[in-house]
This record gives C-alpha cells, structure tokens and sequence, in this order.
C-alpha cells in the first residue's frame, strides 16, 4: 500500500512544463467512434474539441475540418468522457454538464515527438469496478470536493467523495505517454516502465483531463454516504469507470509550438497560423455532425446498447 501511494503521489507531483485549453461540451450521444466505430451502441458521451466527430473514426484532417468547442483555434482535436447524472429517483436520470472541462499538455520537456498524424488513445478502464482496476498508478484517476471538504484518505480515490462538496467536484485521468510511431496504435505509459518508454517507443507530451462538475446546484441537500451520482459506464456513487477518449486534431505548426513548452515552472499559450492560443473559435457554432443518429436519451441508450 506504501509503495502505491508513493507513487501515485509521484505521479501526481511531476508536472514541469505544461500548457492547458478549456474546452465547451458541443454535444452527449451513445457513440464511441474508437471502441464501437460505425455503431450506435456505447454508453453515453460527452463530447469536447471538434465537432466534426461522428460514430465513425475521423483521421486527424477531418478532424481540422470541423469546428472547436475549445478557446485555442489551433486544436482541434476531440476529447469524450462518460456522461455524468444525478439519479434523482428511479428512471429519473439529470445530466451533470461539466463547468469546467480542461485539457492539460504536460511533461513536454520529456516529449521527443509531437503527436503522429490520426492517433489515438484511451486512458482508463470503462469496465473497472473496483480500485485495482481503475490503474490510479498510471492514470491517476482521483476525484475529490475541489473546495473541500477532504475525504480521500477514508475511502478509495477512485470512488466519489461520501461527503457534500463545498463547491465542485472533480476528477483528474492521465493518457499514455509513449507510442510506436512505425505503429501509433501501440502506446503505453512511461510510468509502468520505470519512467522510460519501451525501446521501440517515443515520449510525447502527457495528456491530462481535469473536469469539474457543480453538483450543488442539483443537489443542495448535499449527501452523507453515497452520493447520488452515476457515471453512464458505472455504479451509483463509483467512479472507478471514469476514463477517456482522444484524437489528435493538433495542426502541425502550432505542434512545434507545443513542444517549445519547456520551462519547468511557467504555463505557455500555444500559438498557431490560425490564432493565439486564447483566441476561441473564431465565431463558428459546434454542432451535431449526425444529428439524426444515435440519441442523447440514457434511458434510451440502454436499449440500443
């Protein structure tokens, strides 16, 4: 157990070089165009970055045709986590909309390569049911009341807070940091290889989500146990499931500019041809690439699953 912690906390105290990009949810549907491509029969979505995602694998130049729900026009990349609800009684399913959903580039000091063109990743198991699953040594998969009050020592990480949250709670997922570039399907983490990559990979920056739900709105007479909330992938009050999707949608130029983040203290903005990293979408309004496919409805999804 000592030893799990010491590195978990290691894990979650390496961040040196970094950059971030807050991004708008655009739309929830029952696809996951990694794991099921060209079906309507995944558990419920939330999609961030390009909207030009469907339930079939886009190539990174599709990508780069769609439009951001993200503030940096250079990323168009698309990012999916599963849906959050509060279960307000049965068959009463209320969708939590993320208030902050933030992409963290860390770690590009140690990045060797930018992301190859159509990578891929997933971070974190859709299946896990317990903390051993949920792999926190790698994905340091943790959720916690952001404003307190502090109960991660008394339950698993990976479980829900079994107190009322002063203000948000959140989580926080790590992606694989290493690929094959002769394979990018292959990727692993450096931290399940004594912080290297393997010998046939390369180091790219680490991709991190921190999403932050204001259940307090929904919920005001708080909870005391086991709160009231299920991931679309999950049990009631878990969170071992959490876990999350990405493609590379990054234009090449503003790539270069990513990996020319390398102060180990200071937070960079990522410029790019198409804006400072800060400049938002420039006007164009996300939308459903497929809006007469597939549904936003859980109760619905469970029975096109």
């Amino acid at each position: 157990m000592r030893s799990h912690l010491l590195l978990t906390v290691s894990l979650l105290g390496t961040t040196t070089a970094y950059t971030d990009i807050r991004h708008k949810r655009f739309m929830i549907k029952n696809i996951d165009p990694i794991v099921h491509p060209g079906l309507y029969k995944s558990h419920m979505h939330s999609f961030f970055g390009s909207d030009a995602v469907t339930k079939d694998l886009p190539t990174t130049a599709q990508l780069q045709q769609g439009c951001p729900s993200g503030e940096n026009p250079n990323d168009l990349s698309v990012y999916w986590i599963p849906t959050l609800y509060y279960v307000r009684g049965e068959n009463d399913y209320v969708e939590v909309n993320p208030g902050m959903f933030s992409t963290y580039y860390e770690n590009i000091d140690k990045a060797e390569i930018p992301y190859p063109q159509d990578f891929f990743a997933v971070a974190g198991n859709a299946s896990a049911k317990t903390q051993a699953d949920a792999n926190e040594n790698f994905t340091g998969l943790t959720w916690w009341c952001e404003n307190g009050p502090e109960d991660r020592q008394s339950r698993n990480r990976a479980l829900m807070p079994r107190v009322t949250c002063s203000g948000n709670i959140q989580t926080i997922l790590r992606f694989p940091d290493c690929v094959q570039p002769t394979n990018i399907k292959n990727y692993a983490y450096s931290a399940n290889n004594g912080n290297r990559c393997p010998s046939n990979m390369k180091r790219i920056p680490q991709l991190r989500f921190s999403v932050r739900y204001n259940v307090r709105s929904l919920i005001p007479q708080g909870w005391n146990g086991t709160p009231p909330l299920k991931l679309a992938c999950g049990n009631i009050g878990e969170g071992y499931c959490f876990h999350g999707d990405f493609i590379n949608g990054w234009f090449d130029d503003a790539q270069k500019n990513l990996l020319k983040a390398t102060s180990r203290n200071t937070w960079v903005r990522v410029d790019g041809a198409r804006g400072q990293g800060k400049a938002g979408n420039g006007g164009c309004q996300t939308r459903d690439g497929d809006p007469n496919g597939g549904t936003s409805d859980y109760l619905k999804s469970l029975g096109m699953m």
